[in-house]
């Protein structure tokens, strides 16, 4: 049979069927459908646990989601460095027998079902734990179909993650060293911070601490000189590093909101790529008026938990940048809504990807990255040999770009033994508190 019969058998016989004068499906269509029956046999979860490893002190908690199919298992990430032995003890004890037996290919429904099985939801420790769970899903989705998590969500748009450093120094000098050096290793956008966060060595000998308020080793943290110093310092940099590198900025929601937007005028002729957290989510009012009083971009939502916290800052474009910390929202089956809702409303993604992310968890914001017409940039971070170590397949980074592995699932395994060889810091961690000259609490 030649090729113009074949397809006019096929027609005629799809013809046929179609008014019920065939019974049987054609060859071709019972081999599919035989195929579809093998591939989507259920796969039971068996267990759901977590691993805490800090190989690079940050403590980390990685998810583990065993199936019935032996040797078949999924990995994601639910690190909550602050409380991390909070998150484990949700895995362990709540969502292990939560997810028993159910079907392994059905992560929307597990998600759904698993985020309201608590009654309250939208905490970071909950909204972790559902993290880890969701990415080892992902993972296991990926592994079953043979192909990276990014071939799963559509493919690439890009053929790696442009990403940006952190550069940073107590003065004017060794910020532009510290700038010079992340050019040099190819990083086109970098983050610029003058002594710290809300440059905190500029702030000196509190009255609080002599008049023994709080603890000796609170920090102290004045608006003015932070105020007054940041315009310098992107004069500064612009001045010595040129205006092809594109420079960022990290307010960390340490001001006032008016201050936020005084600040923003001001800089606004260095063209700043994004400034971040300029105002803290229980204020997000205020976005209103720091949109209409600025053009330069804004980046925000690290500390969001819940939907109502990004939707309406996106959805009324008063955002330039989204900047949600993944495992914080549930996921990979959140984050991908939270991307295609940005499309629509030209907000970009600029995924949070900090020290205290495990590598699994880089490789979720990567895979993401990847796939999404909007993607912005990508927080840069630089495993050390422990990580790589217990971390086999962890994503790298060349040139500014993050590339991945492109083994199937996150394609990043975990080495259990060589884990166990970095337990936590007994210090369970926690923000330490920043003061006002008088004591009063900067938030972090």
């Amino acid at each position: 049979m030649n090729r113009r019969e074949l397809i006019k058998g096929m027609s005629m016989g799809a013809a046929l069927g179609s008014f019920g004068f065939i019974q049987k499906p054609l060859p071709i269509l019972a081999q599919a459908e035989e195929s579809y029956k093998k591939g989507s046999a259920p796969l039971r979860i068996t267990r759901v646990r977590s691993i805490l490893t800090a190989p690079r002190s940050a403590r980390l908690c990685v998810v583990k989601v065993e199936t019935s199919e032996p040797g078949l298992y999924g990995l994601g990430c639910a690190t909550f460095n602050q409380r991390a032995k909070a998150v484990a003890v949700a895995v362990d004890e709540y969502l292990d027998p939560f997810a028993r037996n159910r079907d392994a290919d059905n992560i929307e429904d597990i998600w759904q079902t698993a985020y309201t099985s608590s009654y309250w939801r939208n905490g970071p420790v909950l909204n972790n734990a559902l993290s880890g769970l969701d990415q080892a899903l992902w993972d296991i989705k990926g592994k079953r179909a043979g192909m990276p998590v990014y071939q799963l969500l559509g493919g690439k748009c890009r053929f790696a993650v442009d990403c940006y450093s952190h550069a940073s120094g107590d003065d004017f000098q060794e910020l532009e060293d510290s700038v010079k050096r992340d050019m040099e290793r190819g990083f086109r956008h970098i983050r610029i911070q003058l002594g710290g966060y809300g440059s905190l060595n500029l702030s000196k000998n509190p009255d609080f601490r002599g008049a023994g308020f709080g603890r000796s080793d609170d920090r102290h943290m004045d608006a003015y000189p932070y105020l007054k110093s940041t315009p310098k310092m992107f004069e500064h940099i612009r001045d010595k590093c040129g205006d092809q590198v594109e420079l960022l900025h990290d307010i960390h929601e340490r001001i006032e909101p008016r201050d936020a937007i005084k600040l923003l005028k001001e800089l606004e002729i260095y063209r700043p790529f994004f400034i971040e957290d300029p105002i803290a989510p229980e204020a997000n009012d205020y976005f209103r008026q720091l949109r209409q009083t600025t053009t330069v971009p804004i980046a925000m939502g690290e500390l969001f938990n819940s939907p109502h916290e990004w939707v309406g800052l996106m959805s009324e474009r008063l955002i330039d940048f989204i900047r949600v910390h993944i495992s914080q929202v549930g996921g990979l089956t959140v984050a991908r809504k939270i991307a295609a809702l940005g499309e629509w409303f030209n907000v970009r993604s600029a995924w949070h990807g900090p020290g205290d992310v495990s590598p699994v968890g880089h490789a979720a914001n990567a895979h993401l990255d990847l796939a999404i017409n909007n993607f912005g940039i990508q927080e840069a971070t630089r495993f050390n040999d422990a990580e790589f170590e217990v971390f086999p397949g962890s994503p790298k980074m060349k040139n500014g770009f993050m590339y991945v592995n492109e083994a199937p699932g996150w394609g990043v395994d975990i080495d259990e033994q060589k884990a166990a060889k970095y337990p936590l810091p007994e210090f369970q961690g926690y923000w330490k508190p920043i003061r006002r000259n008088d004591g009063t609490q900067v938030r972090p």
